[in-house]
This record gives structure tokens, C-alpha cells and sequence, in this order.
């Protein structure tokens, strides 16, 4: 129908210009939000947006730190395709919730996200969970597999309490080498202190 209403040396340049532009836009789009960093297991890509700065820093002062990444509690490992779904799904619904900036003062999981993490923790706590032992010791562990959560019982792990938006106890992270090595001070504030 567009050859139809111009000829193709008038609507070739201005389709390539509008093609171009969509397509510059979607790659600036791409470099903004980081999304290449989002397939990497890197805990640091949680708090590519504010609103995960205190997950990561509790976590970062846990003992799961030595052993477990955000990918390894809250991601399916059944199959690498049910991985990268799972990871796709929650993180349009991440992003598009702090895009409208409608994120909740106390973030909470979601139904489907608390029965990751829960196949999670019995996936890597398998032998305490189904050991003789530990069930004459902790009762619950059996029930645990059928009803209750993990978390209900270890409320500290590997998160510690949970804290709202407004909460800053827990936000206080020391500087990291990289972060230490940029230069905090703008150019304009140095020269009002040469003066």
C-alpha cells in the first residue's frame, strides 16, 4: 500500500531513518537497563535497581554468601529453559512494577517465586531435611516438605529480617575498590574549594 502512495526513492530514506531509530532506541533501552547483565549468576545485578539494596545487603552478610548466589534460591534449576523462562517472566514483571514506580515499601515473594525458593532450600538442604536424625531432633522437617515454609522457622537466613524501603539500618555497605577509585566530588565543588 506505501508503494501504492509514493514512489520508492521517497519513502525509502524516511522508512531507513524510522527503522534506524527504533532499532538505536531499543539498543540504548538494552544498555540503560543492563539487561545483558541480568543472564549472568553475578549477585551485584540485583541491585541494578535500588529497591534490592537491602536483599543484597543482607545476604552479603550472611553465610549463604559463600555458597549461594540470588540465581541459586530463586531461580528453577530443573532445566535450563525453565531457568531462563522463570528469570524472563519475574524480571518484565520487576521492571515493569519499578518502571510505574508502584514497587511495595516491604518487597515480598510472590506464589510462584516461594515455591522456587522453597524447592530450592530442600534441593541443597536435602540431607538435613530427610535425615533420620534430624527429624527425631526438629520435627517439622518432615512436615516442612508438605505445608510450611523454610523460611518460617529460619527467618534469618539468608536474608535477616525483613526490612521496608525506608529502613536504613541495613542499606550501609562499605565501598567496593572499584567504587572507592571513582571520584565522588564534582569538578564545580573543587574549584569552590580551591578558591
Amino acid at each position: 500500500m506505501l508503494r501504492k502512495l509514493l514512489p520508492p526513492d521517497e519513502w525509502l530514506l524516511p522508512v531507513t531513518v524510522l527503522v534506524g531509530m527504533i532499532v538505536g532506541l531499543g539498543f540504548y533501552v538494552l544498555h540503560l537497563s543492563k539487561a545483558v547483565s541480568y543472564l549472568s549468576d553475578d549477585p551485584a545485578t540485583c541491585i541494578n535497581c535500588h529497591v534490592m539494596t537491602t536483599e543484597y545487603v543482607t545476604w552479603n552478610h550472611s553465610a549463604h554468601r559463600n555458597v549461594a548466589t540470588c540465581n541459586d534460591c530463586h531461580v528453577p534449576h530443573d532445566n535450563v529453559f525453565n531457568k531462563y523462562y522463570f528469570k524472563a517472566k519475574d524480571g518484565l514483571y520487576h521492571a515493569s512494577v519499578y518502571t510505574l514506580r508502584a514497587e511495595p515499601q516491604a518487597i515480598t515473594m510472590r506464589e510462584p517465586s516461594e515455591q522456587v525458593v522453597q524447592n530450592n532450600c530442600i534441593r541443597c538442604h536435602a540431607g538435613q531435611v530427610t535425615d533420620a536424625k534430624m527429624s527425631d531432633w526438629v520435627a517439622s522437617h518432615e512436615e516442612s516438605r508438605f505445608g510450611r515454609k523454610c523460611w518460617e522457622c529460619h527467618r534469618d537466613t539468608p536474608h535477616g529480617r525483613v526490612k521496608s524501603l525506608s529502613a536504613v539500618e541495613l542499606n550501609i555497605e562499605p565501598l567496593s575498590i572499584k567504587q572507592q577509585q571513582k571520584e565522588f566530588i564534582p569538578s564545580w565543588i573543587k574549584d569552590q574549594l580551591k578558591k
